[in-house]
């Protein structure tokens, strides 16, 4: 088989198939915790004035990145969950093709 330079290769061409629900919960999972490592970042860099400050603001910080976490991923809108997935699925496609 001949290969074009810049044209997508017949793996990716291919038609995905759906995620299993487990693998999608896992992806999402795994979403979720990023957004939330990344939105606690973001938080660490705004100015809480006199509201804020030592181990509770530390504490209360995580625990509102995780709810802004959960709240970005039930949305969907990023789409790292679905790129995990379809990465997961192609390990396990892999696997099938080296069977």
């Amino acid at each position: 088989m001949q290969i074009t330079p810049g044209a997508p290769s017949p793996a990716l061409r291919a038609k995905p198939r759906e995620a299993d629900p487990e693998t999608m919960e896992t992806a999402k999972k795994f979403e979720e915790m990023f957004l939330a490592q990344t939105v606690d970042e973001m938080l660490k860099s705004v100015d809480i004035g006199t509201f804020g400050g030592g181990h509770a603001e530390e504490t209360w910080r995580s625990f509102l990145a995780r709810a802004f976490a959960e709240q970005i991923a039930d949305q969907g809108s990023t789409g790292i969950a679905q790129s995990v997935a379809r990465a997961i699925g192609a390990y396990e496609g892999q696997g099938e093709q080296d069977a």
